[in-house]
Parts: structure tokens; sequence; C-alpha cells
């Protein structure tokens, strides 16, 4: 009788447990989706450049895994943070230098310290491009960038908006390896990577300059209408921009584009690399989500 009356205290006490658990558990996990900002803001770039393509590939990959309506929003590598800072944005294209200057309140984010966003993926390697008319080169004898702070002709540049990591990118290059501004060295024009590639090809420009992938069908473009060059970057001033900011040396390699046909040199450049970065408060049931898409992707700068 008393072992009768034990079973069934010990009975109720095991339901008792579940019942328990099974509250306490669904109170932890409690339809966590709800805390997901929808829809999600992405901030990309530039019309007609590869985080633009790239944005509107990776929404489309969210989306079909069930995960929150994304909105691209066009903006830039400098922009781009400053705006996920501010909360404008929920995450967004930039490169790992631009972070890195902008944790230290540094360059284009002097006094504009940012705390609250940080690195959610890494995605693949950021080429810096000097493009120059070969018929402008030939005749002012520039074979490389180090050569225009030597020789100091008269240049008409295009580069992309201020706010742009391309234009971080041009700027912090001449100060950091020259102290010198950029725009007393050129004559600076700000365009898209359209327009800058028309001007250039209807001879109003001189020289085009701005950081893409590996691959950059623009150039493509370009060498299909007019003769061009890449001019190279020196070691020292490109360890130089790595001391400061992280940014590293890439090569150009050669049979990518007629400049550099195979067998030729390959052309040394600043390198970066191409990120997506986040609101620290984003929930992390949303970033591991999203991450778990990111990863399932396979990203190159071809």
């Amino acid at each position: 009788m008393k072992s009768s009356r034990v079973l069934k205290i010990f009975i109720i006490l095991f339901i008792f447990i579940i019942i328990s658990c099974t509250v306490y558990f669904a109170a932890g996990t409690k339809n966590y989706k709800s805390e997901w900002p929808s829809p999600l803001r992405l901030m990309t770039g530039p019309a007609g450049g590869n985080w633009a393509m790239l944005g509107e590939m990776i929404a489309d990959e969210w989306q079909n895994a069930g995960l929150p309506l994304t909105v691209n929003v066009a903006g830039g590598g400098v922009s781009n943070i400053l705006n996920i800072n501010a909360k404008r944005g929920d995450l967004g294209f930039s490169v790992a230098s631009l972070l890195g200057a902008a944790v230290k309140g540094e360059g284009d984010f002097e006094g504009r310290r940012t705390d609250d966003v940080e690195i959610m993926s890494n995605l693949y390697p950021q080429y810096t491009y000097f493009i120059m008319r070969k018929d402008f080169a030939e005749k002012n004898k520039i074979k490389s960038v180090d050569d225009i702070i030597e020789k100091r002709p008269v240049i008409r540049l295009a580069t992309l908006k201020p706010g742009t990591s391309t234009e971080f990118v041009v700027k912090a290059l001449f100060e950091k390896a020259w102290g010198l501004d950029y725009k007393k060295i050129f004559q600076v024009q700000y365009e898209s990577y359209e327009s800058g590639a028309s001007l250039l090809t209807g001879n109003h420009l001189d020289c085009l300059a701005f950081s893409i992938g590996k691959v950059a069908p623009i150039i493509n473009n370009i060498e299909n209408q007019i003769e061009i060059v890449l001019l190279p970057v020196s070691q020292e001033a490109i360890d130089k921009l790595a001391e400061a900011y992280g940014t590293t040396a890439l090569e150009i390699e050669p049979g990518i584009y007629e400049a550099l046909p195979p067998g030729s040199e390959p052309v040394k450049t600043v390198g970066d690399y191409t990120c997506i970065v986040m609101r620290k408060d984003l929930p992390m049931s949303l970033a591991d989500e999203l991450k778990k898409v990111l990863d399932k992707m396979q990203f190159s700068s071809d």
C-alpha cells in the first residue's frame, strides 16, 4: 500500500517536471522570429557595380530560405557603415579596412567613430584599378601610379563619389603613401561606373579609378572602344596604406583584360576584402540564419 502511494507521488512529480520543462522551453524559444526586423534594409553600392548586383542575388537567396523580405538600398562602403551605425540600415556591403577606420574614428570617420557595427561575413577580395587611356599614358610616359607623383602631368581623373569604399581607398592611398591630397594632384570629378567609363572612352577623362572584384565587365566594355593601361602601385605605397588601415597587396592577373595579355607581368595594386557588416543589436537568431545562407553560396570576385 505504501509503495503504491509512493509510486503515485513519483508519477505526479514526473508529470509536473515534464510540464514545467515544456513551459520553460516554450517560453525560451517563443516566436523569436517576431523580433526580426522586416523588411531588412541591405545597403549595397552604386548602380552598375558588383555590390548592387550581388545585393539582388543575396536578397533572393534569403527570401527563398524563408527569411524576411530584403530591400536593397544604394549606398557605399563608408556611408553604409555610418547608416547602419545610425540604424538607418540593418546590413550592408563594405570593405574590412573601412570598418577598421570607423572603429578608430579615422579617415572618413574622423569625429564619427562607430561602435555599433560589426562584420557578419567576409565575401571576396576587392581590387583597386587605375585605368588610363593608353594614348595619354604614352604621351606623358606614365607607367605606374608612382610616375604620376613624380611627373605631375595635368590629369582628368574620375572616381566614385565620397562615401564609397573606392573614394576612401583612392584618397587614403595618396594621403598615407605620399602625404598628398589627391584633389590637388588631379582634376577630380565623381561619377558612377558607367558614366566614368563613358567619359573615359569619349576622351573627356584621362584616368578612371575604382575598386571592384577581380573580373570587372565594365573594364572589358571600355577595352571594346579604346586602348588602356592598368597602372601598378608600388609595394612601398601599398605597405604604407596597409600599415594605416589593414589593406593588402593583390595582383591583377594576365589574361583577364586585353591590356594584360597572357604572358605579361601581373599588375600589383591595393587590395581589400568585401564584407557584409551588420548592426550589433540585430538579433543573433536572425544573423545566424542569414549567415547560413551566405555560407552555402560561393562568392568570387570573378
